[in-house]
């Protein structure tokens, strides 16, 4: 692959840096760390030439343009650009990578998804769109009613080789009336299956709604004197979706909840009042911004101060929650109307909107081992929702969605209880679906936080056991999570797999507590207790 120009000219303007001959758009969310926007460009500029300069390194070359999707600046200078990439004009998937850079802009190391070269022999594609359309519609499962497909012409890298592909997403109804969506990736040229995933990250349960009692709201007056369910300070909104079944669902969707006297609810189960539901809808997703701003100064789920829709009562008897990208939103349906009333329980609400925190960092791919990590990352930090709030009504705990799914959805001490999670990591662990892969991310993150062996925590008892009969001994929830979160928005890609994992967090280890600490050989003890060497 030719190498671009080295000699790199810059130029901030209208949201373009230009480097040589490729054009290179500077937009992306704000970093974690809040800086000068001169600080940000700087870092940006430094980024692109050291990408320009080092090209065999990044495998840039001809026909690609850079897109810088985020921007981490520690409180050292030491600067985290990330990138992603497209191929004459098409997307790449599995191409992105993260530039480390001092602070004085100097190359320090990088990090990279599995695709070095991005480039397939063709982009011209052998099978048409219309037939990628209609093989996904043929193949999509679980949807309901009508279905529409939309084709996209991608470069598909992820598994390290590129070739053209065809990225077809389907959406249509569930099987509750809920919005659903799955992706269908195929060879361009061949027509063959690659691989297909949900469009949605869902925590299935059975809900139980969880009950915190008379609590305060943050609501807003409107002109004609009504409140309303929108938080002034966070920026989201909670709606009534009238339990619309369609797919279409977006953020302009639905009935913005209104009152006259600033008084929600009942506080009852399978409450008639609907706003009953919006209220844990609402106080939750506050409870989840509050978390990630005070803990990892992150504004927002995109880290760029936009509030999210929380939509209540979505489809019919639907007994599950999910994030959407697509209208960047969170849903929750009204469970199965006789047992299972709303899921809106703190650590479902902080699991299903961190996936939204997971797409607009690294972007684990939901499939395979990044899919697992997807789901523990979603597991880890919204149970760490539930250990910030410390609401007494819902004691903090390493059981996941144990208000909405007694006893529990799944568990971190030893996942396999559940019957289906896995313990440790094996080469199987990938085929397992990304619920119950997640199992290994899990494990580790209790071990890390915890330690091995019987214990009992806040009244719970856990008893953790190891995979090569080790003794681990934990470093505290806090210090795990601050790891993880570091290794997500800083070292992680689109492919990191397990053993990827293990690296990250080793990187993050020692960002935050040195390479000799305590904490560094804690992570790596966890690791090696589940089998990830």
């Amino acid at each position: 692959m030719p190498r671009p120009l080295l000699t790199l000219s810059t130029m901030v303007a209208a949201g373009v840096i230009t480097a040589g001959a490729m054009s290179i758009p500077a937009h992306s969310q704000p970093h974690a760390v809040q800086h000068g926007t001169s600080v940000r460009d700087t870092a940006i500029s430094q980024a692109t030439a050291n990408v320009t300069r080092h090209a065999d390194t990044f495998g840039f070359g001809a026909g690609q343009t850079l897109h810088v999707k985020d921007v981490v600046i520690d409180a050292n200078g030491t600067q985290h650009v990330r990138f992603e990439r497209t191929y004459q004009g098409l997307p790449v998937v599995g191409g992105d990578f993260v530039v480390h850079q001092k602070a004085d802009g100097s190359l320090k190391g990088s990090t990279h998804a599995k695709a070095h070269k991005v480039a397939p022999k063709s982009v011209t594609p052998a099978v048409d769109s219309k037939g990628a359309a209609a093989g996904a519609l043929k193949s999509s499962q679980g949807l309901v009613g009508n279905a529409k497909s939309t084709p996209e012409l991608i470069v598909w890298a992820a598994d390290g080789t590129p070739r053209l592909a065809w990225r077809t997403t389907v959406q249509g109804l569930g099987d509750k009336g809920q919005p659903h969506g799955e992706v269908f990736v195929t060879d361009a040229t061949t027509g063959a299956a690659i691989e297909n995933y949900d469009v949605e990250r869902e925590a299935t349960g059975t809900g139980h709604s969880e009950y915190t009692g008379d609590i305060t709201i943050d609501t807003t007056q409107q002109a004609d004197g009504t409140f309303a369910l929108i938080d002034p300070t966070r920026k989201h909104i909670t709606k009534d979706a009238r339990n619309v079944s369609s797919s279409s669902l977006n953020s302009s969707s639905g009935t913005l909840f209104t009152d006259a006297d600033n008084i929600w609810g009942d506080g009852r189960k399978f409450s008639t009042d609907r706003s009953t539901a919006a209220v844990d809808a609402h106080a939750n997703t506050a409870k989840t911004y509050d978390y990630y701003k005070n803990t990892f100064g992150r504004n927002g789920i995109k880290n760029d101060g936009r509030g999210a829709t929380v939509f209540v009562h979505v489809g019919t008897k639907w007994d599950n929650a999910q994030w959407s990208d697509a209208c960047f939103c969170m849903m929750t349906g009204d469970g199965d109307g006789t047992t299972d009333p709303e899921q809106v329980d703190l650590d479902t609400m902080g699991h299903e909107m961190t996936h939204g925190v997971t797409s607009a960092t690294a972007n684990l791919r939901y499939s395979g081992e990044s899919g697992g990590l997807n789901e523990a990352t979603s597991d880890i930090l919204g149970t760490m929702v539930e250990w910030y709030a410390n609401n007494p009504l819902d004691t903090p705990d390493y059981l996941f969605s144990d208000q909405s799914t007694p006893p529990w959805l799944r568990r971190f001490d030893k996942p396999s209880l559940d019957g289906r999670s896995a313990d440790y990591w094996s080469k199987s662990v990938g085929r397992l679906d990304v619920h119950n892969s997640s199992g290994v991310g899990n494990h580790w993150f209790y071990l890390a936080s915890e330690g091995s062996g019987a214990k009992t925590i806040n009244g719970i008892t856990y008893n953790s056991p190891t995979y090569n009969g080790s003794t681990v001994t934990g470093i505290g929830n806090q210090k795990a999570s601050a790891i993880w979160y570091r290794a997500l928005t800083v070292y992680m890609t689109s492919t990191t797999d397990y053993k990827g994992a293990r690296t990250a967090t080793l990187n993050a280890a020692k960002d935050l507590y040195g390479a000799t600490s305590p904490e560094y050989a804690t992570v790596a003890a966890a690791w090696s207790a589940v089998n990830v060497l």
